[in-house]
């Protein structure tokens, strides 16, 4: 299945995978534009945005029963296109704000924040949906929908949920005019404690990001 019949009209609009495959895509195309930096000031605000309308089609994949792929070993897909660009450009579009702490497990006790990069989770969760939308141009349907359901269970859904709530998190402290914790000069390569993360944070006011994310301007 090429570009030009990813939305053919013989396609039913209603079907399950279409409306994926369209939410899949539209998200790629959406971050990769956002990545070009032509719009700096609206970057935060509108990766929120996409972020939680990729989740949507996250939690209908999760909730649907599990998908049976039609051929028992995934076809060869060639060559991963390449998403450092995409990670580069993004890391140098948030800086400062592209590290945040994350918990990978809620249901693991006491387990420490570790560092990680909305960059990062970009990158990750475009490799990811990038996979199954070659399948689904392909023609292979279920090939697509198992993987992106799979996929969304082991890696793509927590990932894109935890990007989700740093940029909520940034947007609040912006919107509510409260102090923001910046990890200065923390290294995403560190193991780090919790009391590591929280002396390694300095304080930037809210006035110094609201203009850079688009936020209008704190008083």
């Amino acid at each position: 299945m090429s570009d030009a019949t990813l939305h053919a009209t013989t396609q039913d609009p209603d079907s399950f995978a279409v409306q994926i495959a369209d939410q899949v895509e539209s998200f790629i195309v959406a971050v990769t534009e956002v990545a070009k930096g032509d719009e700096p000031d609206s970057a935060v605000p509108f990766l929120l945005l996409e972020f939680s309308q990729l989740l949507l089609a996250g939690g209908r994949l999760g909730a649907h029963e599990d998908i049976v792929p039609d051929e028992r070993y995934e076809p060869d897909l060639g060559p991963e296109a390449d998403a450092d660009e995409l990670r580069e450009r993004f890391a140098r579009l948030l800086e400062p704000i592209d590290v945040y702490s994350e918990v990978f497990d809620p249901y693991e006790p006491r387990k420490a924040p570790v560092p990680c990069r909305i960059s990062d989770d970009l990158a990750d969760v475009v490799t990811d949906l990038r996979h199954g939308l070659a399948h689904y141009r392909a023609g292979r349907t279920s090939e697509a929908l198992w993987w992106w359901q799979f996929s969304y269970f082991s890696n793509w859904g927590s990932t894109a949920s935890a990007a989700l709530r740093a940029l909520q998190s940034l947007v609040a402290h912006v919107r509510l005019n409260q102090p923001l914790a910046e990890l200065d000069g923390l290294d995403t390569d560190e193991e780090l404690t919790e009391d590591a993360l929280e002396e390694a944070a300095g304080r930037v006011m809210a006035e110094e990001l609201a203009g850079p994310l688009g936020l209008g301007e704190v008083e």
